[in-house]
């Protein structure tokens, strides 16, 4: 294979489930400093799920060059650690008997509008209501953010089913290039044979140059 059976792989900076899912751990880390004592275990389960959700992307992404199965596998460890912190939102909310917002009413579709921000971050986007909004409301907020990154994941790892039974993966890759190996000379070995035939050309050329010096006049 030209580009040899390790594709390029690792730049999870670019996913937008990674993008996402940063901003979700860290409106969580706010949300939980401001509205959960950090003796409650509950504190540590939400960071801990968060934060799950956000690596278990990026080692997805980095072990995707060697292995398409460990990626699909992380990547879902990652949709499941974003299902459990979004259960804790919902039961943050109920338990204070507050509305859990739907997903067309006016608050979650301004939310979904901050999306399209430019440069959309927790710092440019989101910090000045998680840090200045109370409890549920900034619950909900989470609550749409964590939604976005679920269908992300979502369009993702059905992304990544289509192209591992297309393509296959690390011994696919591996048995293509041993065949292409077999059934082409390498490079080395063609340039080896092409300064071989030259040399052999200039001989006889060499040797009429020297008869032709030695032959008497």
């Amino acid at each position: 294979m030209e580009n040899g059976f390790i594709p390029p792989h690792g730049n999870y900076q670019e996913l937008l489930s990674y993008k996402k899912s940063a901003i979700v751990y860290s409106a969580t880390v706010k949300f939980c400093e401001r509205f959960i004592s950090i003796k409650d275990r509950t504190y540590d389960q939400m960071v801990q799920a968060a934060r799950s959700g956000k690596q278990n992307i990026i080692e997805g992404s980095k072990a995707s060059g060697t292995s398409k199965e460990t990626e699909i596998k992380l990547t879902n460890v990652a949709r499941a650690s974003l299902e459990e912190l979004l259960e804790d939102y919902r039961d943050y909310i109920r338990n204070r008997k507050e509305r859990i917002w739907e997903k067309d009413s006016k608050e979650a579709l301004y939310v979904r509008k901050l999306a399209y921000s430019k440069n959309e971050s927790y710092e440019n986007t989101y910090e000045q209501f998680i840090e200045t909004r109370e409890g549920v409301v900034c619950a909900n907020i989470i609550l749409c953010l964590i939604h976005q990154c679920n269908y992300l994941l979502d369009q993702q790892i059905r992304r990544l089913e289509e192209d591992f039974i297309k393509e296959g993966g690390l011994r696919e890759r591996m048995y293509q290039a041993r065949k292409n190996y077999r059934d082409n000379p390498l490079p080395l070995q063609e340039a080896q044979d092409s300064k071989g035939s030259d040399k052999k050309r200039a001989n006889p050329n060499d040797n009429n140059n020297n008869w032709k010096k030695d032959r008497p006049i």
